[in-house]
């Protein structure tokens, strides 16, 4: 059995007339013809019936349908990333993001590296914080970082991917649920669900500080290790909590409320980050296709 017979095999199958899968495949009836009796010889037994009015698969023709286009598909594969080698676009690429505010960018980008890459593995690496993400950057742990920093090593170059807003999470049962917006000021004596302080999240510096900045301190009664556990402490009225716009779009939760700030606050950029040295094909080849599917916000 060879490639020619295989496709002379699908084309006959898919037409069930010899002169279409001639046709279809760009040569005359008879080689076609040729090529099917030379396979049916090769494997001891029938794959069509045919008749001066139709054709029509055999048992033994239906049950090899299967096999026969996975090996076609593994053919096309294998010149894919033949074609990706030879342009220097294979590999593994690395990229370290944190969980629910940045999951719906990440499949967006997932999807387009396996449609336009597929000799590129991009390994995905949730839960990792801006901090430590980028301290792993700089160590050349991973290739790519996904996160909010207010500043960057001289060893790194970044392009902003995603303006966010700040917004306040409470449960629906919270007096101030029914509310299109806040004050942070409005929120004293509140209690609040927080990342870890150790993770170096960008939003437990800005609600210390824009608490700080309306006279109270902000009672973080309890942490969760991702956005997705702060959310279900939210939604649980274990207090409320100062999240991303982004987060929305992520969580799904009927019992939650998002409030936008009232207070004149600085967004929050979220920031694509690779190292300056890098050199590396494929992490090259997945930088310029993000600029087309995760483009810098215009002004």
């Amino acid at each position: 059995m060879d490639i020619p017979q295989i496709r002379a095999f699908l084309a006959v199958a898919d037409e069930l007339h010899f002169g279409r899968a001639a046709e279809r495949l760009h040569m005359a009836q008879p080689p076609v013809s040729r090529s099917i009796q030379q396979l049916e010889r090769d494997l001891g037994a029938r794959l069509f019936e045919r008749s001066t009015r139709r054709v029509t698969l055999t048992s033994v023709g239906e049950a090899l349908v299967g096999p026969a286009r996975e090996v076609l598909d593994a053919l096309e594969r294998v010149g894919t990333v033949a074609r990706a080698a030879g342009l220097g676009e294979i590999g593994r690429v690395r990229l370290a993001y944190a969980g629910a505010s940045s999951n719906v960018m990440v499949g967006q980008l997932a999807r387009a590296v396996k449609q336009n890459h597929p000799g590129i593995q991009l390994e995905l690496l949730s839960q990792n914080f801006a901090q430590p993400a980028m301290q792993r950057l700089v160590r050349g742990e991973i290739d790519i970082a996904l996160g909010r920093w207010d500043h960057l090593p001289d060893t790194v170059r970044a392009r902003v991917i995603a303006v966010e807003e700040l917004v306040i999470a409470v449960p629906e049962t919270h007096r101030l649920a029914d509310r299109e917006s806040v004050s942070i000021a409005e929120l004293a004596g509140e209690h609040f669900v927080s990342l870890p302080r150790q993770t170096g999240s960008l939003l437990i510096d800005r609600l210390r500080h824009m608490t700080r900045e309306a006279g109270f301190t902000a009672d973080i009664v309890q942490d969760a290790p991702d956005s997705w556990t702060v959310m279900s402490l939210v939604s649980a009225e274990v207090g409320c909590s100062l999240t991303l716009s982004s987060v929305i779009d992520s969580i799904a939760d009927p019992h939650l409320r998002f409030l936008r700030l009232s207070d004149p606050v600085e967004p929050v950029l979220l920031r694509m980050a690779w190292r300056a040295d890098s050199d590396d094909r494929a992490l090259h080849a997945v930088l310029r296709l993000s600029e087309g599917v995760l483009p810098t916000p215009s002004g």
